[in-house]
Parts: C-alpha cells; sequence; structure tokens
C-alpha cells in the first residue's frame, strides 16, 4: 500500500472535489427528473408517447453533439468558468421548460438544458479526477457515486414535485442547480492549471484510436440498452408520478451501491474487459425478462431495479477504462466518448415509443437487449485492442483498493 492511499480515502477530499460532486449529484437528477412526469405531461399538453419522449432526445443529442467542443472550450476559458457556464445554461432552460405551454416548448429549452449539462459534465470529470485525492481510481468511485445518488434521488424528487404538478420537478431543478453554481462559484477555489488551447479538432482525431473507438462503439449500444429501461418504462409500468418515481428511486440506489462497492471489488479481482463481458450479457438477459413481464408491473419492477444494479457495474467500469484508454487529456478522451454515448442515449426514448405501438410492449426491450449484446460483442471483438486498458488497471484498481481498505480501517 502507498504512503499515499494510507492517508487518503476516497470521502476524505478538498472542498472543491465536493462542491463539483455535489454539482454532478444535481446535474444527473435531470437525466431521471422527468421520467415520473412522462405520462403527465403527455396528458397535460396532448403529447403522443413519442413527442414525449423527445424530451430525452432533445436533451441528449444536444448534450452529445455539444461534448465534442466542450474541451475546446474549456482549455480556453478554463475549468471553473466552463463549469459556472454549463450550470448557468441548466438554470435558465429548466427554467423556461417549467413556464412552457406546449411539448414542442419543452422539448426545445430540454435541448439547450443538454448544452449546459455538456459543458458541466466533461469538465466535471475532468476537474474531479484532477483534483480528488487517491488518485484516479478513487475520482472515478466518486464520480460514479454522484452520477448513482443523482440518478436515484432524481425520479423520487420528480415524483414527488410531479404529484402536484409536472411543473413542478423544473422548479426543482432551478433551485437546486442554483446552490450547485453558488458551491462551484465559492468552493472551487485556488490556483487554476495553466491552460493547454486544444485544437477544435481534438475529439474526432481521438475517436480514431482503436481502443477509444471500440469503447465509445460499446457505450452507443449500451446507452440505447440503459435509455430504454430509463426513458420507456415509465408507459408500460402504469403507475401514477409517485409510483414511478419510487420504482426508479430503487433502480438508482441499486446503481449507486454496485458502481461504489461492488463495481470496485469485480475491478480488483478481474480484468476490466472480462468485467464488461460479464455485465452487458447479464444486462442483455434483464432486458429480455422485462419483455416477457412487460404485462406484469410487479415483475417489471423487478426487471428494473435488476437493472440497475447491473448497470452501476457497466457504468464505473466503461468510465475506468476511457481513463485509461489513451494518453491523450482526459477532457478531450472523455468529451469524444461521450459524445458517441449520448447519441446512443437519444435514440433509444423514441424508438422504443415507435416500437411499442408498432408491435407490442415487449419488443422494445427485445430490440434493447440485441443492442446491448452487440456492445458486449464490441469488447469482445475488439479485446485485443484493449489489452493495455488491462495491463494498466491492475495497477491502478490495487491502488484504488489500497484508498477503500483505508477507508475501511
Amino acid at each position: 500500500m502507498s504512503a499515499a492511499a494510507e492517508k487518503t480515502g476516497v470521502w476524505r477530499q478538498p472542498a472543491q472535489v465536493w462542491a463539483v460532486a455535489f454539482a454532478c449529484v444535481v446535474a444527473f437528477m435531470g437525466i431521471g427528473l422527468v421520467d415520473p412526469i412522462l405520462p403527465a405531461i403527455a396528458d397535460a399538453l396532448q403529447a403522443s408517447p413519442v413527442q414525449t419522449e423527445l424530451l430525452f432526445t432533445s436533451y441528449l443529442v444536444v448534450t452529445g453533439l455539444a461534448m465534442l467542443v466542450t474541451s475546446w472550450i474549456s482549455s480556453r476559458i478554463g475549468a471553473k468558468a466552463t463549469l459556472l457556464v454549463g450550470l448557468g445554461l441548466i438554470v435558465v432552460f429548466a427554467f423556461l421548460c417549467a413556464v412552457s405551454g406546449s411539448v414542442d416548448a419543452v422539448i426545445g429549452f430540454r435541448a439547450g438544458w443538454g448544452l449546459g449539462n455538456a459543458l458541466f459534465i466533461s469538465t466535471a470529470l475532468a476537474t474531479i479526477v484532477g483534483a480528488a485525492s487517491g488518485g484516479s481510481s478513487a475520482a472515478i468511485i466518486l464520480y460514479e457515486a454522484a452520477l448513482g445518488l443523482g440518478i436515484a434521488i432524481g425520479p423520487l424528487l420528480g415524483g414527488i414535485l410531479g404529484e402536484a404538478s409536472w411543473r413542478g420537478p423544473f422548479f426543482g431543478v432551478v433551485a437546486l442547480m442554483a446552490i450547485a453554481f453558488v458551491a462551484v462559484l465559492v468552493l472551487l477555489r485556488g490556483p487554476q492549471p495553466a491552460r493547454q488551447p486544444i485544437p477544435f479538432s481534438a475529439p474526432f482525431r481521438a475517436l480514431r484510436r482503436p481502443a477509444l473507438a471500440i469503447l465509445a462503439g460499446t457505450a452507443l449500444f449500451y446507452n440505447i440498452g440503459f435509455f430504454t429501461l430509463l426513458a420507456f418504462s415509465p408507459f408500460p409500468l402504469g403507475f401514477g408520478a409517485m409510483g414511478i418515481g419510487l420504482t426508479f428511486f430503487g433502480w438508482g440506489v441499486g446503481l449507486a451501491i454496485t458502481s461504489v462497492v461492488v463495481a470496485p471489488v469485480l475491478l480488483r479481482r478481474l480484468r476490466l474487459t472480462t468485467v464488461l463481458l460479464i455485465a452487458l450479457p447479464l444486462l442483455a438477459l434483464d432486458l429480455l425478462a422485462a419483455a416477457v413481464v412487460v404485462g406484469s408491473p410487479v415483475g417489471l419492477v423487478i426487471c428494473i431495479i435488476v437493472g440497475g444494479l447491473v448497470l452501476g457495474v457497466a457504468n464505473t467500469a466503461l468510465t475506468e477504462a476511457v481513463m485509461e484508454a489513451t494518453d491523450l487529456p482526459r477532457s478531450v478522451a472523455s468529451s469524444a466518448y461521450s459524445a458517441v454515448r449520448f447519441l446512443g442515449g437519444a435514440i433509444a426514448p423514441p424508438l422504443a415509443a415507435f416500437l411499442w405501438h408498432a408491435a407490442g410492449a415487449g419488443v422494445p426491450y427485445v430490440v434493447a437487449a440485441v443492442a446491448v449484446v452487440v456492445s458486449a460483442a464490441l469488447i469482445l471483438v475488439g479485446r485485443g485492442r484493449l489489452a493495455h486498458i488491462d495491463r494498466g488497471h491492475a495497477d491502478a484498481a490495487d491502488e484504488g483498493a489500497a484508498v477503500l481498505i483505508g477507508d475501511a480501517a
């Protein structure tokens, strides 16, 4: 065990890391916040399920495309300024969503929200990795904990506020993001790293690196499964806002637990690609099970929660793989990978709604399962190109385990 690992724990971090992590929680809440109110928005604004699912698509398409320029922007104005601009845009566009009078307006303003989300998320991961104590493994565990907590709280808060009005969750984001803005403004202090302008083309060229291209393609198909489970499931469940919120709270809690507790143990004992080749087929099987039991609310709830447990492992493994994939600046690798990943998420919700009406409620889950199988096949076929990640990960995993043991002592 290194001296740094002995003295440092995942949860003992500088104030600036906690400020960004808190803002990450709130940002990730925005992903699942609208989940419980999708049926309510469809009813209140007289929108079809396909139109309603575009609330995810507009958000994720813009998030993905904007990811391609976030590293270029942050390298010129600095990480703190980029974080604040992103948070500010989310506050503005969440407020505009809350006061909108049509589904088309909400779809458009969710796109603006996606721009702010891209600026914030890609910069936040690089900031946490750069500033956290305990090395990159500890930083990734902290980041995934923020992701899991945000995804868990988002649907629950959406369900509570959505019981009163579909506008309530949007106003909730405005308030929380304003608090996050102040936290980053006040706590992210001290000397900032010297700016090294990154060429506009850097993320595009990064995707030419075989390892990163394989992981980005994997994430694209994986996210079709992820967002089918998250964004489509509220419709066949048939619950009210609170019931949907509680269901996806359980999903998010499962995701948080496995990303913080289970994934680090697996990643220490197994090669990173092996963990992915276990988690991805399990997710595909869970989606197939959801297709079979889609007519049973209890059965579908079980599949959703089990899916969250598997997703926590897959998310952590993919994030760590991307951080180790190339020698490029982490902000560039993260931006390039995330751009492709979010575009996969953008495809899933409207496609699932269309397939539901065209062929039945179970078909979207079958298609999602096939997409996840494709993602596993990419890892299997490209394993030779990812060998350096497995080798580099072995040392990082030992360091991360030492950090976790230090926390428990």
